[in-house]
This record gives structure tokens, sequence and C-alpha cells, in this order.
């Protein structure tokens, strides 16, 4: 794995990339350990998935993605916090189920909330914090907070210590009555079995899907998708970063549907001098994509879903972005590229927005 980023004084986000090999996929036993499936499943809340391939192979996969499976689904609910700690709630779906939910807001401005695998966390402003009376630590760049300090708390709920009586519940319990007490807007994720009866119900949820989009065919330059030989090598790192940023920045053009990289693209050298990189050759590439509220063991599964569908021989690329993580609008994404062969190579960008 190789790391390309800048120097820190630039404050530019971070972006490591993987070549290496996937070993046999069963799907009646789906990996969840090591690289790409535990980065899949490490993802923050994501946004957006885009899958890019070739026009011979779409047919197919879009059968078995768009046609044959049902979007994914979420919900948007107004609670209090004091309304997620208490009750059949905490008790059915996060002591016992598994959700995820994300407050409105953006952090950097407002207090947001995240909760994940029973982790609670509160992005917290300082009137906020103190206001609360919760333990904390600070958050944000150091020496880069300003005069607006930012607080994080975070809380395991499913903890043995998270329990009406005890006195770290129980001050955030007062916390969730007095000093977030009012109602706020949701983003909704169940990831378990529904309970019933459904304690989300009572709240009247309104229920939202991620339909796919199919993009219409682009005619595009393609070029070489299959990285140098031996990228380890020290003679050979810079020949692999040149590949690798430039081969992402061209997949990045592809997701934007970007006429810099159809065939016969005249534009202005004065508006844009970007060509397509060691172009190889020119076909029909389609997009499908989602865009919602998406679990992490959703983008898994379609992985798994993607390379079980294809020819072992067929290249695609699947992408994930997560939502803004920060006050300049960061956010963190994850790329995966199986080049055109039967070799099972695989390239990875990960790259991670600054909070």
């Amino acid at each position: 794995m190789l790391s390309f980023h800048p120097p820190p004084v630039y404050q530019a986000s971070r972006c490591d990339v993987t070549h290496g090999v996937m070993g046999h996929l069963d799907p009646a036993q789906p990996p969840s350990k090591g690289k790409p499936w535990a980065t899949l499943t490490n993802l923050d809340f994501v946004h957006k998935a885009d899958l890019i391939l070739p026009q011979e192979v779409f047919d197919v996969v879009q059968e078995k993605l768009v046609t044959d499976r049902p979007a994914p689904e979420f919900k948007r609910v107004v609670m209090s916090l004091h309304d997620i700690l208490s009750g059949d709630f905490l008790t059915e779906y996060i002591k016992k189920g598994n959700v995820l939910m994300l407050s409105e807001g953006r952090r950097g401005i407002d207090n947001v909330f995240s909760l994940r695998s029973g982790q609670l966390v509160m992005f917290l402003d300082k009137e906020a914090y103190e206001r609360a009376g919760l333990v904390g630590k600070p958050h944000g760049v150091k020496g880069k907070r300003g005069n607006k300090p930012r607080w994080i708390v975070e809380y395991q709920l499913t903890g043995p210590s998270m329990f009406p009586g005890k006195k770290g519940f129980d001050r955030l319990i007062y916390a969730s009555k007095n000093a977030f007490p009012a109602p706020i807007t949701w983003l909704f994720c169940n990831i378990s079995t529904t309970p019933d009866p459904d304690p989300l119900s009572r709240h009247l949820p309104t229920n939202c899907a991620a339909n796919p989009g199919v993009s219409r065919g682009l005619n595009a330059v393609i070029p070489k998708l299959t990285p140098p030989a031996n990228p380890n090598a020290l003679a050979a790192k810079d020949d692999f970063e040149s590949f690798s940023t430039e081969l992402y920045e061209w997949l990045a053009l592809v997701r934007l549907q970007s006429p810099r990289i159809q065939v016969g693209d005249q534009i202005d050298p004065y508006l844009s001098r970007y060509r397509v990189p060691d172009a190889e050759t020119e076909g029909e590439i389609r997009r499908i994509s989602w865009q919602g509220f998406l679990a992490p063991s959703w983008c898994r599964q379609t992985l798994i879903d993607i390379i079980t569908a294809l020819p072992a021989k067929a290249w695609f690329s699947f992408s994930t972005t997560t939502f803004s993580r920060g006050l300049a609008g960061d956010n963190s994404e994850c790329t995966i590229l199986r080049p055109p062969g039967p070799s099972r190579e695989y390239l990875m960008w990960e790259v991670r927005g600054h909070e």
C-alpha cells in the first residue's frame, strides 16, 4: 500500500492506494476480513455509490443489481435524543439490534449526533458542551479551533454501564432532557431484524429508497487500466504513483459523465488542457448510481454481487462516498477497480477528508 498526500500545511485530503489480489470469493461465506472487504465494512455513513463498467457486460449486471434486486431502504424520522435513549427503542434497536442514525446539521457549525454499532457520537459547540455537563475532548485540528472550539462526546450504549441507575447513563439521560430537548430530523437505517411491535412507528417515519439511476452510454477514450509490473519496487514507485493518480482522475471524470473523456472532445485548451493519459482504446461505458443513506454492509454485499455476476476477465470500478464530515464539506471516498484479465488484481483508493 502506498500513501500519496501533500505536506500538512495544505490541509488537503489524504489518499492511500492499495494494489493487491483478491482471494477466492465464495458467496455462501462472504469475506469480511482483509482488504477490500474490511475497508467497505468500516465505512462511515455512505451517501452515494457508483458502479462503472463497459457496455458489453452491462446487461448482466443491470439484471442482477437493478431489475431483480430491491433498492436499499432507509427512513427519515423526527425524534429527540431522549426518545432514542429511552424505552423500547433503546432496548430493541440499540441493545439487541443494530441501526445507523445520523442527525441533521453540519459538523463545525451545528450540533450533530450519530449512532453506529451502538456508539453514540456527539459533535458539540462550546455552549452546548458546557450546558450538557458531559465528559468529552476537543475536536478539530490542534491550533485551528479559533474562537469557536468544538467538542466530541462518545458513549458506547451497548456497554454494561449503560442502564438506568448507573451514574454515567443517568447523566446522559439528564443531558438529553435538559441540554438537547428539541426534536431533530434523523436518517435511519436498520441493518438487523425489525422488532415487532416496531418502536419507531410511533414517531411516524417517512420511508425512502435509494433507487438506482442508470446513465446513458458514454463513448469514452479508455486509458491503460492494468498497473505497471511490480509497483512496489523502488524504481517503479514513481511510475505507479503517476499511473494511479491519473487513473483515479479518469475514473472521477467518468463518474461525473464529463465530456472531457468522450471520443472526439474538442474543448478549447484555454478552458481545459486535460487529455486522457496512456489512451489504449475506445468504448462505451455505463454507470449505475445509488444515492441516499446506505449501510456499509450493503456496499460490501453489492461488491460481492458485482464480482459474482461479471465474467472473470471483465473490468469494473465501484466507488462509495460518505456524507460530509467537516466544515469545508470534506468527505471520504473509497474506489475499487478490478482491471481486465483473469489475475484477480485490484486497485483501491481510500480518500480521507479532514474533519
